[in-house]
């Protein structure tokens, strides 16, 4: 009798730990396999967008510089008499000091000139050579020469550096009739930019491509358009071009699976150069160890159920009036353990008999003592003294609210057994702020009835900082340190509904002939213009004001106002400020702004409608002359 209870009892534990088991693995693995789906996504779209922003930025400069030389009607009207001055050595002096001018002044690997008369190629360094239709590195000049295009993209070997791989922007040179006379444009080497997608690649574990339209890979860690590698060829995207290939402006992502391969897979237009980012992550082998793991995990439960089986039988034949003492030592000797990990990851636990008001244990009773709280006072009277002594002031409330006895209790009473909550606090040697979290676990205490909670303090300082710093981040202009456009609009979206009964000023601030500015001056000034709009425009509102640029040129404020006739007042004093920037030495520039106001009506607004009406009220201002402000009447 009793061994058929001892083998039903061993067929039941055995049943229990598989059933355990697998429900446990399912949920772990099921969890991990979404969290890691996430973090690849994240991650690479991250990458994405850093790679896609450098990549725009490396290429911005060159191609401007191409078109800059393209339009100059000092090198169009010189080629002009190439026809009679081409045994001149002067002629040829002016275009190679010409083309050294730019290679100096910008640091090109290679500034060049092509000439379509006499098919000379003009280098900084003199006469290179002359292009003929027979020599197969001069096949991109003459697809350039028959295309529609006014200026592209080609990575080559510069003949002229030693056959350094090299990109090169094309220009065409145009008369005044608009026959190409030439090709002008210049070249830098790959190498830093390969350098920058392997660094990518090893940091992130992700691989970077570069593709034109006819899907040649035009520049990877280890592969560049000189080597005329089609995507097609590797047989990971086979299948996948259809969807990659699609002629759409915007970037699509995807994860795909094609035995062998599996991955997450993102395509990112780059408009500048007319190619296609694409960054992809290979999860084939983090999939296999996933499942290397479940399989030494279920092989690992097999061998602990056989030795369970062995001890319990063993246990049950040979001790079984020591069952009981053993199973107590075993739990004291599991909850030893269990406190010492908590510990570790705790600063301090506290425990605190919420029934009665007060300390639980010795050691909570001496935490308060050395804050300077007398033994035996209450825990609801501790709480306030600790917040006033140490709790950072805008978390004090919040502090006091969630550890109330009476919220406690009311806790339980719903059923909730955890809570916590994330605040400053001090230390009183140094008065220096730092993050906490207190966690507290709500239990009933049998003995005397009571209820009861522990309390888990945990400094989480260096990962809320970096929580908040990624976050300011993420929300910022990275050029004027504004809230960039998703962030202005959720936070004047979150601002009009939380404050509807408050009349806002909307406005749209417009810098005047930026573009002559950048055309003027370069890009550079434009951005010191932006930037010293920006710092002037922060020193005109007061910290309650939400500040965004929007756009290039474009910024918005949200303001409090008592009235109409402010809002009129602040827009005027903006126009004012702003005129009169250069003449206070504000600005290197002159400059002035265009002002479009709208205020809130009936608490029916929204950020898109009051950008509407701002919009229009812009649109108004700049007709009548600029350097002026609208509102917008219904």
């Amino acid at each position: 009798m009793k061994k058929h209870i001892l083998v039903k009892t061993n067929i039941f534990i055995c049943i229990i730990i598989i059933i355990g088991y697998l429900i446990t693995s399912f949920v772990s693995y099921n969890s991990n396999h979404t969290m890691l789906k996430k973090d690849i996504e994240h991650i690479s779209d991250l990458s994405s967008e850093s790679i896609y922003h450098k990549i725009d930025s490396l290429f911005t400069k060159p191609i401007n510089i191409s078109l800059t030389m393209a339009n100059d009607t000092f090198l169009i009207q010189h080629m002009k008499n190439e026809n009679t001055l081409t045994d001149d050595a002067s002629f040829v002096k002016a275009i190679t000091d010409y083309l050294h001018a730019y290679k100096v002044k910008y640091d090109f690997d290679s500034v060049f000139l092509v000439s379509t008369k006499t098919k000379r190629y003009y280098h900084f360094n003199g006469i290179d050579r002359t292009l003929t239709k027979d020599n197969p590195e001069n096949t991109w000049y003459y697809e350039f020469l028959n295309s529609k295009d006014d200026y592209s993209i080609n990575i080559d070997n510069d003949e002229a550096k030693k056959n350094e791989i090299t990109v090169f922007i094309n220009c065409k040179l145009k008369d005044d009739n608009k026959h190409t006379i030439g090709v002008v444009g210049v070249g830098f080497r790959i190498e830093h930019l390969q350098e920058m997608l392997k660094q990518y690649e090893k940091k992130f574990n992700v691989k970077a491509f570069l593709i034109d339209a006819d899907g040649t890979i035009q520049l990877s860690t280890n592969i560049s358009g000189y080597q005329k590698q089609k995507l097609a060829q590797n047989k990971r995207y086979e299948n996948l071009l259809p969807k990659l290939m699609k002629e759409e402006e915007k970037s699509i992502s995807f994860w795909y699976s094609e035995k062998p391969y599996s991955g997450y897979l993102i395509r990112q237009p780059l408009n500048t150069i007319q190619w296609q980012l694409l960054i992809d992550r290979d999860t084939a082998q983090l999939e296999h160890s996933m499942h290397q793991q479940l399989g030494i995990g279920f092989a690992i439960i097999l061998i602990v159920i056989i030795l369970v089986l062995g001890v319990i039988t063993y246990i049950v034949r040979k001790y079984n009036n020591k069952l009981i003492h053993l199973t107590l030592e075993t739990e004291m000797k599991h909850q030893s353990i269990f406190q010492q990990q908590t510990e570790q990851i705790y600063e301090n636990i506290y425990e605190i008999d919420v029934t009665h008001n007060c300390a639980a244990s010795e050691a909570t009773e001496d935490y308060f003592y050395s804050q300077g709280i007398p033994r035996k006072t209450p825990y609801d009277e501790s709480l306030k003294l600790i917040a006033e002594k140490q709790i950072k002031q805008e978390f004090r409330a919040g502090y006091l609210a969630i550890f109330d006895p009476a919220h406690i209790l009311q806790l339980f009473e719903e059923g909730i057994t955890s809570t916590q909550y994330d605040f400053m606090i001090n230390n009183e040697d140094d008065n220096n702020y730092y993050w906490m979290r207190i966690t507290v676990k709500i239990f009933y205490w049998d003995d005397d009835q009571s209820i009861r909670m522990f309390v888990y303090r945990q400094n989480i300082d260096e990962e809320k900082r970096k929580e908040l710093f990624m976050k300011k981040k993420m929300e910022s202009d990275s050029l004027t340190s504004l809230y960039n456009k998703a962030a202005t609009r959720s936070y004047i979206q979150q601002k009009l509904m939380e404050n509807n009964n408050q009349y806002y000023a909307f406005y749209i601030l417009d810098i005047d002939n930026f573009k002559d500015i950048n055309d003027a001056y370069g890009h550079a000034a434009g951005d010191e213009v932006i930037v010293t709009f920006a710092n002037i425009l922060k020193n005109q509102f007061t910290n309650d004001a939400i500040i965004g640029r929007i756009g290039g040129d474009e910024f918005v404020a949200l303001q409090a106002v008592a009235s109409k006739q402010e809002a009129q007042a602040k827009a005027e004093a903006l126009v004012n400020i702003y005129h009169s920037a250069k003449r206070q030495g504000l600005c290197h520039y002159a400059i002035s702004t265009s002002i479009g106001v709208a205020v809130t009506i009936h608490n029916l607004d929204n950020f898109d409608s009051l950008y509407h009406n701002a919009d229009k009220a812009l649109y108004e201002a700049k007709e009548n002359g600029k350097n002026q402000y609208r509102m917008y009447e219904k």
